[in-house]
């Protein structure tokens, strides 16, 4: 069985199976939004977008937040109502999205849901969205994979990562392939999923696009937002990852990128 991103997807089909596979029990990633939209001065009216199962969304929540979290899965919603309470919840896609006119003071994008805009018109699509939907002086607060890591490291592309995990008393076998399409300029990866219960393999396939940290800069200026901060880490995901106190570094070449940037005034 084959299954993608705009299909099914073993993962967002089963929201509890992807917060067994990828546990956050110290919500490092809400946590980390948070300290920055402190530290940038955001206002409590905060847009997650492709929120998934709700955790940082509900987080966010819990700080004092005004939270609406969106995604385009379903099912990842209806987890999220129940067991992530607080946040508003809607289904909206990134890639275009209309949730109002100046109605948030934040858009959280968090675990390289950004770069499912995989093409310029996509990219374009979700930060004009983002640009309509904050008011003057809003933030956006993003983390995703670096493209810039990729030239010419191949030390994820060798060979495959496999994780096993154990959930609902069945064992569970992933193998993640990825590899770089240069022409398209994403990041496409394969993952197999075996279980021990005598289920037969399941394949699902998707990508990210591979953004240069310069690139990005200029799509953002172009839609009039101007770059707070853009570093390598230490992020939720880096390793050693982010602490509290944790200061932002000044390079922007490893395989997470962070990113604050400010809607101007005016524009």
């Amino acid at each position: 069985m084959t299954t993608d991103a705009t299909g099914g997807n073993l993962l967002t089909d089963n929201p509890a199976l992807y917060e067994a596979r990828f546990p956050d029990p110290e919500r490092l990633a809400g946590r980390w939004a948070e300290d920055c939209l402190r530290r940038y001065g955001a206002g409590p009216r905060v847009l997650d977008t492709g929120c998934g199962t709700g955790r940082d969304a509900a987080y966010l929540h819990r700080a004092g937040r005004t939270v609406t979290g969106a995604d385009l899965s379903e099912a990842m919603l209806d987890h999220a109502r129940v067991h992530h309470p607080g946040p508003g919840y809607v289904t909206a896609d990134l890639r275009l999205f209309d949730l109002g006119q100046d109605t948030f003071d934040a858009v959280v994008c968090l675990d390289s849901a950004l770069l499912y805009c995989h093409t310029n018109d996509e990219l374009d699509g979700f930060l004009g969205s983002c640009r309509r939907a904050l008011r003057p002086g809003g933030l956006l607060v993003a983390e995703m994979r670096n493209g810039a890591f990729f030239l010419g490291r191949t030390e994820l592309l060798d060979a495959p990562s496999v994780h096993r995990f154990t959930w609902q008393g069945v064992g569970y076998r992933s193998t993640t392939t990825l590899s770089v399409d240069r022409g398209a300029q994403l990041l496409r990866r394969t993952r197999v999923w075996t279980a021990d219960d005598g289920s037969p393999p399941t394949e699902q396939r998707s990508a990210w696009r591979l953004l240069l940290p310069q690139e990005l800069r200029h799509f953002l200026a172009v839609h009039g937002f101007e770059v707070l901060a853009l570093h390598d880490g230490p992020g939720p995901r880096t390793d050693p990852p982010w602490r509290e106190g944790d200061l932002p570094r000044s390079t922007a070449d490893a395989d997470r990128l962070h990113l604050v940037a400010r809607l101007q005034h005016g524009l």
